[in-house]
Formats: C-alpha cells, sequence, structure tokens
C-alpha cells in the first residue's frame, strides 16, 4: 500500500488546524505522528482513514498500481482511536465476534483468540461496561492490529494503559506489524516509538 498526501490543509471555522502537508506513507514503513494537543493529529488520521476530508488538498491510495477509489478504502484501513467505541452492551466475546462478522481477522486468528491475546480470558462473557478503561483499550488495540488489513492507524496507542499494557502493546506490535504499514499519533513525547523509523511533525511542543 501507498498513500500519499498532496497539500492537504485543514480548517475549522476559521481557523487552519494544518496547511499543505505533502508526506507519502510505504507498506513496510512505519510512522509517528507527534504534536500537542489541538495541533491535528487526530485529524489528520480520520482524513487518511476518509472519516473526515480536507478542506484542501487530496489524499490518493495505491495497491500496487492500482489506483484505490475512496469507497474502497475501508477495505484496507482499520483504525483504532479514543473516539471510535465498542459495544458497551457486548461482552468481549460478542465484540469480537461483531468486529470479525465485517473484518476478517489476520491468518490463523479466530474471534476467539482475541480474549486470551488480551489477556482478558477470564473476563470474555462480562459486558464491556464492567472493564476498566485499561481493559477497553486493550480490546481496542488487538482488534485493530489484528485486523487482516495492510493499513492500521492507532491515535494514542497507550493512552489508558499501565505499564504492563505498554508492554503488551509493544509486544503486539513487534509481533504482528512485520510488512504492514502503521501510522501511530501521540503527543507524548517520552511514548515508545521503537518499530516507528518515519517521523511526521505537527505543531510545536511548548
Amino acid at each position: 500500500m501507498r498513500i500519499v498526501l498532496e497539500n492537504i490543509s485543514k480548517q475549522f471555522k476559521e481557523d487552519w488546524i494544518f496547511r499543505n502537508i505533502n508526506f507519502e506513507f510505504n507498506t513496510g514503513s512505519s510512522c509517528v505522528i507527534l504534536g500537542p494537543n489541538g495541533s491535528g493529529k487526530s485529524t489528520l488520521l480520520n482524513i487518511v482513514s476518509t472519516h473526515a476530508m480536507p478542506t484542501d488538498g487530496s489524499i490518493r491510495y495505491f495497491d500496487g498500481t492500482k489506483e484505490l477509489k475512496q469507497e474502497e478504502v475501508f477495505k484496507v484501513v482499520t483504525v483504532c482511536s479514543p473516539y471510535i467505541e465498542l459495544i458497551e452492551e457486548f461482552t468481549l466475546a460478542e465484540n469480537a465476534d461483531f468486529f470479525c462478522s465485517f473484518k476478517k481477522l489476520l491468518k490463523g486468528l479466530t474471534a476467539k483468540d482475541i480474549a486470551g491475546i488480551t489477556n482478558l480470558g477470564k473476563s470474555k462473557d462480562k459486558t464491556l461496561q464492567q472493564f476498566s478503561s485499561g481493559m477497553k483499550q486493550r480490546v481496542k488495540l488487538a482488534l485493530a492490529i489484528l485486523a487482516d488489513v495492510p493499513v492500521v492507524l492507532l491515535d494514542e496507542p497507550c493512552s489508558n494503559l499501565d505499564a504492563k499494557g505498554v508492554e503488551w502493546y509493544n509486544a503486539l506490535i513487534e509481533k504482528y506489524a512485520e510488512n504492514r504499514l502503521f501510522i501511530v499519533s501521540s503527543n507524548d513525547l517520552k511514548f515508545e516509538f521503537g518499530f516507528c523509523n518515519m517521523v511526521m511533525r505537527l505543531g510545536k511542543f511548548k
């Protein structure tokens, strides 16, 4: 997969969040988008995922030599974001089954594997209303990372994770990020970006 940003700009009311971003993402590389709150990291990820449109500029998606249409992009992208919620009334097992009804998991994995991979097997039959924020984040990350798609977008992936959760996340990335395109956003300069070999910066930290 290749994603090309051409003079991407986004305006809210009278304010320009960012202007004239030119960048290219490619499978086999991982990029971290760094910036303070309000710099447009989440907005840019929403544009890349086609959940939002730029005010100016264009974004193009290529699968090999084939250029994808906007309506085809959802098939190749998955997102983990604070703004995407799980179904609170469903159990962990039901959420996994529901997710797998519209997106396949990586080869060899099934919905039943999610509970074990997240280390939440004892809670698989509990509704997510009973989960802590850290437990919910594990589920959201696992579903996004384990989806059988070439592009994974992670918005503030370590939010709500404790030290053990961050260690779990890094291990999941190490195991499943190879030969895929990961785009990660963060406002935390102490975040561990060991697997990212590209950096995009939005705004300036004070």
